[in-house]
């Protein structure tokens, strides 16, 4: 959101509350939820990321994502993300997420962000390699948005944490 002069809002499923596990439809969502999932629904962009769980996303992630119109997140762009307990899992961007944002016709970025427990100091993204990743990922939400973007040389995402 720094980076484009915009406004971000960080949630996570947990956000949801118990109603999402239990949904067969949006309209089953909770009031706050649902106010959750339109605000998802209605933003220019989106940075979704998911914990790797026997190899792919986590369960409720994806029922969150099987609750949403199809037709939802057309033409969205998405930075794809995950995290793992080590790097043998930094396929899940191209085997798990990547297919389902496609069915969905989102425009994920090119760069996908995938960050092992070696990766974090005190929960904060700290390994050079990964800085330069979210960087590059960030830089490519420029060619959707209506803001430009300041340049990655000037501003990194280490710097903006």
């Amino acid at each position: 959101a720094a980076a484009f002069d915009a406004t971000g809002s960080v949630f996570d499923l947990g956000d949801l509350g118990p109603s999402l596990g239990v949904a067969q439809r949006l309209s089953d969502l909770d009031p706050q939820a649902l106010a959750w999932v339109q605000a998802l629904l209605g933003a220019d962009a989106l940075v979704v990321a998911s914990p790797v769980y026997k190899g792919s996303y986590a369960g409720l992630f994806k029922h969150l994502f099987d609750l949403v119109d199809p037709l939802a997140l057309v033409g969205k762009p998405v930075l794809l993300a995950a995290t793992g307990g080590g790097d043998r899992h930094a396929l899940v961007i191209e085997h798990q997420l990547r297919p389902l944002f496609g069915f969905l016709e989102a425009q994920s970025l090119a760069t996908g962000v995938y960050a092992s427990d070696a990766d974090f100091i005190d929960r904060l993204p700290a390994a050079p390699v990964l800085l330069q990743r979210l960087d590059r990922a960030v830089a490519q939400f420029g060619h959707y948005l209506p803001r430009r973007p300041v340049p990655v040389q000037d501003r990194s995402f280490a710097e903006a944490i």
